[in-house]
């Protein structure tokens, strides 16, 4: 069985819905951000609420439901919080995690760029490849849908490859035909 990641910046929206379709497909998934701090929508684009990597989805679904339940009902925070809460307790940091993968999927081009360099920093300790896949996903609520359901259709190509070395090419080339606005970015790294 393949083991996936999905990484976004802040770990709360694209990556979580990707998480979460391949979760109940019966997909082997993590997923992480790439940031700093996590960052959602505010009141106003320059005043966005900042969390710490770690801070639970519960705890921020409660304070934004405590300052202003209509804004961030109707900007669709709270119902993705929601969602991020059923899956797992707190959005979680690549760059903390030493989990192995066989394949990451990242979801904008400045987060497999973050991946790829921080698994070059680690070096090749196991010797095990892994794959890193960017498909490019806005970051709004619609396009993070639209997306799992790419990286879904993506990941059930991997999965079923014999040799993924040998068919990941094929795979991503197929993938392309398929999304053609959404072409992929794809590196082998070494954990």
């Amino acid at each position: 069985m393949v083991r996936f990641a999905v990484i976004c910046a802040s770990n709360q929206n694209r990556s979580m819905e990707a998480h979460n379709v391949l979760l109940k497909n019966g997909f082997t998934v993590s997923s992480y951000g790439t940031g700093t701090m996590v960052r959602l929508p505010g009141p106003t684009i320059d005043k966005p609420n900042i969390y710490n990597f770690g801070t639970p989805y519960n705890e921020v679904y409660q304070e934004l439901k405590g300052k202003d339940t209509q804004l961030y009902q109707s900007n669709g925070l709270l119902l993705m919080l929601d969602r991020n809460r059923k899956i797992k307790n707190s959005p979680e940091r690549w760059q903390e995690s030493r989990q192995e993968f066989d394949v990451i999927i990242t979801c904008e081009e400045r987060c497999f760029d973050a991946v790829c360099e921080d698994l070059i920093q680690r070096g090749e300790s196991h010797s095990n490849p892994v794959h890193v896949i960017n498909v490019d996903i806005k970051d709004n609520y619609e396009e993070a849908m639209v997306g799992g359901r790419m990286i879904l259709h993506l990941a059930k190509d991997i999965e079923q490859a014999r040799d993924l070395d040998q068919d990941i090419q094929p795979i991503l080339d197929r993938f392309n035909q398929r999304y053609p606005s959404a072409p992929v970015l794809h590196s082998v790294s070494y954990f």
